[in-house]
């Protein structure tokens, strides 16, 4: 979503951020900064990325549009107890009050599949954003089949909600485990994409821009393949190699 505004006599488009709380049974969970749109698969792929669904739950929009809420019905598969999230657009784990809660038990994908380096380096050529044409300031994240198919495309901006939105829709569409699927991302690859693509059950993650050294240890230890600087023919390999020919 976008809107206009005006500045040294001539009219940008610039895209929307707004607050979105998430709640569970009734109670707040979580409040997350990101563009309005999609909302029931961001709630609901951000829950999952933090290991607290088991499968789809039930998700309906409260009455008030206006209020920026969306229900979620439980249970949840653990207690989060007292702990609250409150995540910018620039940031998915801010909020969280421990180191212990950064960290989120992920399983082990699968070895396959194997893709040529070539693909790889092409995927994020093929991301379709228009939000990011028109007002420069979104992200974007692409679920590709493993011949470079785009199958799905989310905008925010934040990129974190971004890929929560893709995992969502698959979530919602009985899709998850991600297993035969490539993600790409439109900006750099940080830990905590690592951690919602694992969660996702994706073997492949792939992104324009630079991984954190957080980001390359976590797919070095969860057996995910991570490619960076992914533009035009070429793409950095920095975890995983076996998957890429």
């Amino acid at each position: 979503m976008k809107s206009l505004v005006e500045h040294d006599g001539t009219t940008d488009m610039v895209a929307i951020e707004e607050p979105l709380e998430i709640r569970v049974d009734g109670e707040p969970l979580a409040v997350t900064m990101r563009t309005p749109g999609h909302d029931e698969e961001l709630a609901v792929g951000f829950l999952w990325g933090e290991g607290l669904l088991a499968r789809a739950p039930e998700v309906g929009l409260t009455a008030d549009l206006a209020a920026n809420t969306i229900e979620v019905k439980g249970p949840l598969t653990q207690d989060p107890g007292r702990r609250r999230f409150y995540t910018t657009s620039s940031c998915g784990v801010c909020g969280k009050g421990a180191i212990d809660e950064i960290t989120v038990q992920a399983p082990r994908p699968p070895e396959g599949p194997v893709v040529e380096r070539a693909l790889l380096a092409a995927l994020p050529g093929r991301l379709r954003q228009p939000g990011f044409a028109a007002t420069g300031g979104m992200h974007a994240t692409g679920l590709f089949s493993p011949d470079g198919e785009l199958l799905l495309v989310r905008e925010d901006v934040g990129r974190h909600n971004a890929m929560d939105k893709v995992v969502g829709r698959a979530l919602l569409d009985g899709d998850l485990p991600l297993h035969r699927r490539l993600l790409c991302v439109s900006g750099r690859l940080s830990f905590e994409l690592v951690q919602k693509a694992a969660m996702a059950g994706a073997p492949i993650l792939v992104g324009v821009g630079a991984p954190t050294s957080l980001a390359v240890s976590l797919a070095n230890e969860l057996g995910m393949t991570l490619g960076g600087f992914a533009r035009g023919d070429r793409v950095n390999v920095y975890a995983g190699a076996d998957r890429v020919r």
